[in-house]
């Protein structure tokens, strides 16, 4: 299969593909006679799984470390639960830190609709917006 068709099947386009091969979580395939490059029948359910992976939040390095253990799955699914519940995490506190972020925000904006037209705009103090020009 050609990488247009596999990003086709997959939905993923080629820049994304080759992106994959660079990072390893997918083969770099041989080329025909042609010139083309042959995908196997494999890399369609591994861009797959590379995706849903992403989807749950797996980072590419962690995706990479599940391919490999993937060959094994029965003898590498307590080590691919440990890699669960350390994206479970790293997700957890994202979205602490956003829900912070949103009302950090959330506050400044109010702020902003209570100045009058004179008033120094309080979220770019806060940010500590860059100093006038003197000239």
């Amino acid at each position: 299969m050609r990488i247009g068709q596999l990003a086709a099947e997959t939905d993923v386009n080629i820049q994304t593909l080759r992106y994959y091969e660079r990072r390893g979580l997918l083969a770099v395939p041989d080329r025909l006679a042609s010139g083309y490059r042959a995908y196997g029948p494999d890399a369609v359910q591994r861009v797959r799984f590379v995706r849903r992976a992403q989807e749950l939040g797996f980072t590419l390095q962690e995706i990479g470390d599940l391919l490999m253990l993937w060959k094994d799955s029965v003898r590498s699914c307590h080590a691919v639960e440990g890699r669960a519940r350390a994206a479970l995490a790293r997700i957890s506190t994202k979205i602490t830190d956003l829900k912070r972020m949103r009302s950090a925000l959330g506050k400044y904006l109010a702020a902003c609709e209570q100045r009058s037209a004179l008033d120094e705009c309080p979220l770019l103090r806060l940010l500590g917006g860059p100093d006038e020009d003197p000239s």
